[in-house]
C-alpha cells in the first residue's frame, strides 16, 4: 500500500506513451503464471523451456477497496503470441458484479473481449485515442493484436474487487488469434 493520504488530493505520474509510473505499484504477469490460460498450452510450455516473458503489467496505486474511492491506473499488454493466440490479460469479473469500468487506449491496438455470466459476448477493437465502456456484469480481457505494447488507462469504483478465479477455470467463449497475418475472432475450443 502506498503512503498516500486518501482523504486529500494528490498527484500521480503516468507516462502517456509507455504507461509507466514512478509513483504507482507495478504488478507483472509472466507466462509461467498464465500458461494454462492460453489455448495452446504445448506452445506455452515450449517457450517456458528457455524463457518466461512478461505478458502484461499494470500500474495502480493500491487504493483502499472502499466505496467512495476510484481505482485507476495503466495496463500494458506486450506484443507477441502463444501459438496463434495473441498476448492478453488474464481477464476478470468484478467481485461486485454490478460494476462497470472504463479503459482509454493511450497507444497500440487490440481487442477487449467481454462476456457476462449468461454467456453474451462482445469483442470490441481497441484503438489509440478511443475509450471503451465495459458494462457492469461483464468479465473483460485486453488482447494486444499489434507489434507494439497496448497501453491503456483504466478506472472503476475501488470497492469492486477482482474475480480472476472464474476466468481461470472457465476461460472465455471467444479467442483472438492470428490468421493470415490478421486478428480473427474464433470460438474457444476449450471453453468449460
Amino acid at each position: 500500500m502506498n503512503n498516500f493520504n486518501w482523504d486529500t488530493s494528490f498527484l500521480v505520474d503516468f507516462d502517456l506513451q509507455t504507461g509507466q509510473s514512478k509513483t504507482s505499484e507495478v504488478t507483472k504477469r509472466y507466462l509461467s503464471q498464465m500458461k494454462n490460460m492460453f489455448s495452446d498450452t504445448e506452445a506455452a510450455e515450449k517457450i517456458l523451456e528457455n524463457d518466461d516473458p512478461v505478458i502484461y503489467e499494470f500500474h495502480e496505486l493500491g487504493f483502499p477497496e472502499e466505496a467512495g474511492h476510484i481505482a485507476f491506473g495503466t495496463s500494458i499488454v506486450h506484443p507477441g503470441t502463444i501459438g496463434k493466440e495473441y498476448y492478453m490479460t488474464k481477464g476478470h469479473f468484478h467481485t461486485i458484479l454490478e460494476t462497470a469500468e472504463v479503459y482509454y487506449t493511450l497507444s497500440g491496438e487490440g481487442y477487449m473481449i467481454m462476456e457476462n455470466p449468461e454467456g453474451d459476448t462482445l469483442e470490441v477493437p481497441l484503438r489509440k485515442g478511443e475509450a471503451i465502456y465495459v458494462p457492469k456484469r461483464y468479465a473483460h480481457r485486453s488482447v494486444n493484436t499489434g507489434n507494439a505494447p497496448l497501453v491503456m488507462f483504466f478506472s472503476f469504483g475501488a470497492e469492486a474487487g477482482h474475480d480472476y478465479g472464474t476466468i481461470e477455470t472457465k476461460g472465455y467463449h471467444k479467442l483472438i488469434v492470428e490468421e493470415d497475418g490478421k486478428p480473427a475472432i474464433i470460438d474457444n475450443p476449450h471453453w468449460k
